[in-house]
C-alpha cells in the first residue's frame, strides 16, 4: 500500500517558527524551536552538482518533501502500534510523496507553492527513469547496498549515508526538472503529521461527495467535517474514487494546507504551552531541515504568510495514467514546458515592475494549475479573525 504526506507539513513546522518571531514570542521559545528541528547538510555537498541553476537572492525556496518513511527523524524505527494508527503498518518502502516548492519573497509579498505530482517520470542520476517519489527510496537502497559491500556493517550509519544520499538525488531531480535553485530543504515523515493534527485539534475540511477508498482507510460523508490524526492521512492520500487521481490528490493536499495554516495560527498553539511543547514534540520526531536554515531570519522573510496567503500551482502535465515499460502508471510530462510554467507563476526571484508586466503580457503560462485556497481569508498574529471573506474551507471532490 502506497502512502502519501500531505503538502503542508513542513510549512507548518517553518510557519510556527516565523509566527513566534512575528510575534515578539520569547526568544527562547524560538531557540526551543530550533533546537527541536533536526538537521542535515544535503545543500552543503550539493554545490558540485553539474548544471544547476543559479542562485539569486531576491527570494527563498524551499524545497518541502513529505516522506514516507516508517522511522523517525532519527532514524528510530516507529513502533507497530504507531505504525496502526498511520494505517500503513504494511508498507516497508520510502517514498516521497509530496514535493513541492515553496517560493518566499524577501519583501514579505506574496509566496506560491508548486506541486509536483508523486508520479512524474523523470531521469534520476545514476539510474534509469522513474516515478519522482522514488529518487530518494532507490537512491537510498543503492546506496546501502553498496555501503554493505564495502564493509560498512552498522546498519544506522548506512541508514543515515543512505539518506543523506537520497535528499540529495531528489533535490538534484527537482532542480533539473523546474530550473529553479532549492535553497533550503524540509522533511517531514508521517509521524510528525499525525502528530501535528492531533495537536491543533484537527482541521477543517469539505467534501462535494461521500467518498472511500480501503487502500488509504479514506471513509468520509459529503459535506464539512473536522480531521485530525490516521483520518487527515487517509484524506490526503487518497488516490481512488476521486476525480483525476494523482491530481485529484494534489488539489485536497493544498487545500488541506490553507486549512491547516489557519487552524495552527487561530488555535491558540504558540501562547498554550501545552499545545507548544505537542508541537515541539512533533518536530523533534518527524523534521529535518538544512543546516543552513535560520527559523529566525525566516521568520522576518515569511510575514506575508501569516495570514494563509499563498497561491498553489501544479506543473503541467501531458499524461496521466500512461504506462512505462515495467507496466506502471505514470504521469508525463514535457520538461521545458514544466520550466516555462514554474518560470512564469513564480516570476523572476529580483523582478522589477516593467519586466513582471511584460512576461505577464507577452508571455502565457502553459497550462498547469493555479487555484487559491486562502479565500481572502485574514487572521491576526494572536488568532483572532480580521477579516473573512470566506466562511468556511472550500469544498473539493
Amino acid at each position: 500500500m502506497k502512502a502519501a504526506v500531505i503538502t503542508g507539513r513542513a510549512l507548518l513546522a517553518l510557519l510556527s517558527a516565523a509566527v513566534l518571531a512575528v510575534t515578539g514570542y520569547t526568544w527562547a521559545t524560538l531557540q526551543r524551536v530550533e533546537q527541536s528541528v533536526n538537521t542535515t547538510d544535503v545543500l552543503t555537498v550539493m554545490s558540485d552538482v553539474p548544471n544547476a541553476p543559479p542562485a539569486n537572492d531576491g527570494a527563498v525556496d524551499i524545497l518541502l518533501v513529505g516522506s514516507d518513511s516508517r522511522t523517525d527523524a532519527q532514524g528510530r524505527p516507529l513502533p507497530d502500534r504507531v505504525l496502526r494508527q498511520l494505517r500503513t503498518e504494511a508498507t516497508d518502502t520510502v517514498n516521497t510523496d509530496t514535493i513541492i516548492i515553496l517560493r518566499v519573497p524577501r519583501d514579505g509579498s506574496k509566496a506560491h507553492a508548486i506541486s509536483i505530482p508523486r508520479d512524474t517520470y523523470v531521469p534520476i542520476p545514476d539510474h534509469r527513469e522513474e516515478k519522482i517519489n522514488s529518487a530518494y527510496g532507490v537512491t537510498k537502497f543503492f546506496t546501502m547496498q553498496r555501503l554493505q559491500q564495502e564493509g560498512v556493517h552498522d546498519l544506522a550509519e548506512r541508514e543515515k549515508r543512505g539518506d543523506q544520499a537520497g535528499r540529495r538525488v531528489l533535490v538534484r531531480v527537482v532542480q533539473e526538472l523546474t530550473g529553479v535553485r532549492v535553497d533550503h530543504y524540509a522533511e517531514v515523515n508521517l509521524y510528525g503529521f499525525y502528530l501535528l493534527t492531533q495537536v491543533i485539534g484537527g482541521v477543517d475540511v469539505c467534501l462535494n461527495h461521500a467518498t472511500s477508498d480501503p487502500d488509504s482507510g479514506a471513509d468520509f460523508p459529503a459535506g464539512p467535517q473536522t480531521i485530525s490524526g490516521g483520518d487527515a492521512l487517509a484524506f490526503v492520500r487518497q488516490r481512488k474514487n476521486i476525480p483525476n487521481g494523482d491530481l485529484g490528490r494534489i488539489t485536497r493536499q493544498q487545500v488541506f494546507l490553507s486549512a491547516a495554516v489557519s487552524r495552527l495560527l487561530s488555535a491558540g498553539t504558540l501562547t498554550d504551552p501545552a499545545k507548544l511543547s505537542g508541537l515541539l514534540d512533533a518536530v523533534s520526531k518527524s523534521v529535518v531541515v538544512d543546516d543552513g536554515l535560520d527559523l529566525a531570519t525566516l521568520a522576518k522573510q515569511a510575514q506575508g504568510l501569516a495570514g494563509g496567503n499563498v497561491e498553489f500551482a501544479t506543473i503541467p502535465v501531458t499524461g496521466v495514467g500512461a504506462r512505462n515499460d515495467r507496466g506502471q502508471s505514470i504521469i508525463t510530462v514535457d520538461p521545458a514546458q514544466v520550466k516555462a510554467f514554474v518560470a512564469q507563476v513564480l516570476g523572476e526571484k529580483t523582478p522589477t515592475p516593467t519586466t513582471a508586466a511584460t512576461t505577464a503580457a507577452s508571455s502565457p503560462a502553459p497550462p498547469g494549475t493555479t487555484e487559491r485556497f486562502g479565500g481572502g481569508k485574514v487572521v491576526s498574529l494572536d488568532g483572532g479573525p480580521r477579516a473573512v471573506a470566506q466562511q468556511g474551507p472550500p469544498c473539493v471532490d
